[in-house]
């Protein structure tokens, strides 16, 4: 396995050591893109801080703040060293892009991605007799087989107004409709030197214990907001996570808003740039220990390609179909248990509700 390489700074640097720093960049340049996320990997289960994931009882090991970026004018940044659900990652980003809250129409493609989050609430209403005991199965397949307008698939399909319903949908006070990412797009065509082009998930209106009883979204936005940038031709675009599942969700989280990146290359007219990635609270849950050591086993391989219809233009367009993924050779699945997190006590309520 390729030796991960560390540069050290230091207040003084003598010609030689500057020149051996020089050397140690050159050959962090020519290092496979992917080994930015496998040696920070390798920095949280080393160096990461463990405490206990709230209302459950599993820990974590996490770092706060660190940063990765990847080349998408060269290849696609689909990680190597374990096979990454591609189909999931294609559908949650049409999902997203069409403004649905509702995991039906993932459900009826086969990604179940988002399927733990509807059943926990389902799970507790069954617990207090007030609906039919099903198993998750049970759950899942009654979503796919009622109609899209039942009433089932209205109450216990819905996760709220998560992320596409923010891009798409935001709510404003005066009771307008806001489409954040049709807004985004037109003003990268008009004015793509503009830097105040950002994309925001996280709407504190419907954020746990700030929201109206009700009206609290399943879990609050952990790819919390987007920023575009156009320079010299070339679209880029910098995602701010404030929650990062290591082994599970950033892998995922890296190839969708690259995906969309190139989406939005695209349909405003630009050439491909950067995804850059700033994470906040880094993690890795207790349970995918194992896993990520057998990760860290295994090198990177070269990363595939995406094409794109380049008929689509507009962004309410795309389909699954519109999506070709070239010359992806990865490693063998390393499964793992998704982690449905998050939740807050509703005794807090009144500390935070001002009238």
């Amino acid at each position: 396995m390729m030796a991960r390489t560390q540069i050290i700074l230091g207040p003084k640097r003598s010609l030689k050591s500057l020149r051996n720093l020089a050397g140690q960049a050159n050959n962090m340049e020519k290092r496979h893109p992917e080994y930015q996320y496998l040696d920070l990997l390798d920095e949280i289960m080393k160096n990461g801080f463990e405490k206990q994931v709230f209302g459950h009882d599993k820990a974590v090991k996490s770092v706060f703040g660190r940063m990765m970026r990847y080349d998408l004018s060269k290849d696609f940044p689909l990680l190597t060293t374990k096979k990454v659900f591609w189909k999931g990652i294609v559908h949650e980003l049409i999902w997203f892009l069409k403004g649905d809250t509702n995991i039906k129409y993932l459900a009826d493609k086969g990604v179940h991605i988002w399927d733990d989050w509807p059943y926990k609430d389902y799970k507790i209403a069954m617990e207090k007799g007030e609906v039919p005991n099903l198993t998750q199965n049970e759950f899942i397949e009654k979503i796919k087989n009622e109609s899209v307008d039942s009433e089932f698939i209205k109450k216990w399909g819905e996760l709220g107004p998560v992320y596409g319903r923010q891009w798409r949908k935001w709510p404003a006070a005066d009771g307008r409709i806001i489409d954040q990412l049709y807004w985004a797009i037109e003003k990268t065509k008009k004015y793509p030197d503009r830097k105040h082009v950002v994309v925001s998930a996280w709407n504190p209106e419907y954020v746990y214990e700030m929201a109206k009883p009700g009206t609290s979204m399943a879990l609050p936005p952990c790819h919390t907001l987007f920023n575009i940038n156009v320079t010299n031709g070339k679209l880029s675009l910098a995602l701010y996570q404030r929650s990062c599942d290591m082994f599970l969700g950033v892998p995922f989280n890296i190839a969708s808003y690259s995906l969309l990146t190139l989406i939005l290359a695209q349909v405003t007219g630009n050439e491909p740039g950067e995804f850059v990635h700033f994470l906040g609270d880094t993690h890795i849950y207790s349970d995918h220990y194992d896993a990520v050591k057998e990760q860290l086993e295994r090198d990177p391989r070269p990363f595939p390609k995406v094409k794109i219809n380049p008929e689509k233009k507009n962004i309410d367009d795309f389909v699954f179909e519109d999506f070709e993924l070239v010359d992806y050779d990865s490693h063998g699945t390393i499964k793992a248990d998704i982690t449905a997190v998050g939740g807050f006590d509703e005794k807090d309520r009144d500390k935070f509700i001002k009238a």
